[in-house]
């Protein structure tokens, strides 16, 4: 069973990067409808299909999303991709920078879930699928307020996860590594492609895997995050 086919789907942050290749990467499927979400929708490509909607989407203003929910309360599928990335350090940073990467990647990612899961939960079913980063499940150290903001995102997919763990919805996880995009520009590893990546997530979400891992160095901290970690995480949330 495909959890994309025949249905309507959210991406935000769809404007560059992973979001805008995983509209593509959806426009392939028989999905029914897209909506891809950004701050200044004219800042959106040309995606050249009548499936895509352009939605003004800024995930860290409550009128704005309370708009997007209004307007797109069909979605049954929702894409959290939108997010922000500052190299600082929890010692030296100004603490604006942290608070920055915190508000956007975890308050706002909070912000949108709980205007587009009453929706969800009405209907009985449907998918949420956060993309978190493998710096959720261990820290980069110049990364310091992304790598806790998205620490707090994978703490609120769990347990987003146990508590609607009857209501039909599925709770999804998506944990890139460096992927080549304009946000991850100044790290020097080597990066796999947004198209790549957006390829794997599609999957993922099409198969409803609880854990993706969308690129070469995410699978391998995965594998380690398996072996080391999950077992912690499964018995605090009981998944």
């Amino acid at each position: 069973m495909s959890h994309i086919s025949n249905k309507t789907v959210l991406v935000s942050g769809a404007n560059r990067g992973i979001g805008a290749a995983t509209v593509r990467e959806l426009l392939k499927t028989d999905v029914k409808k897209i909506y891809a979400a950004a701050r200044k929708p004219d800042s959106l490509p040309d995606f050249g299909d009548a499936r895509v909607v352009p939605l003004a989407l800024d995930i860290t203003n409550d009128a704005s999303v309370t708009a997007a929910a209004a307007t797109a309360s069909d979605v049954e599928v929702l894409i959290n991709n939108a997010g922000t990335a500052v190299f600082a350090g929890f010692l030296e940073s100004p603490t604006e920078l942290i608070e920055g990467d915190m508000n956007t990647n975890y308050y706002g990612t909070l912000r949108v879930i709980r205007a587009f899961t009453p929706h969800l939960v009405a209907r009985g079913s449907g998918v949420i699928a956060n993309v978190v980063s493998v710096v959720g499940l261990t820290s980069a150290p110049g990364l310091a307020g992304y790598s806790a903001s998205k620490a707090a995102l994978q703490s609120l997919t769990q347990t987003l996860r146990a508590n609607l763990k009857s209501s039909g919805v599925k709770v999804l996880g998506i944990y890139p590594g460096p992927i080549d995009t304009d946000m991850a520009r100044d790290i020097p590893m080597d990066k796999a492609s947004p198209e790549h990546a957006a390829a794997e997530i599609v999957r993922g979400v099409a198969e409803g895997e609880t854990y993706i891992f969308p690129d070469p160095v995410a699978k391998q901290i995965g594998a380690l995050w398996e072996k080391d970690g999950r077992t912690l995480d499964t018995a605090l949330v009981g998944e």
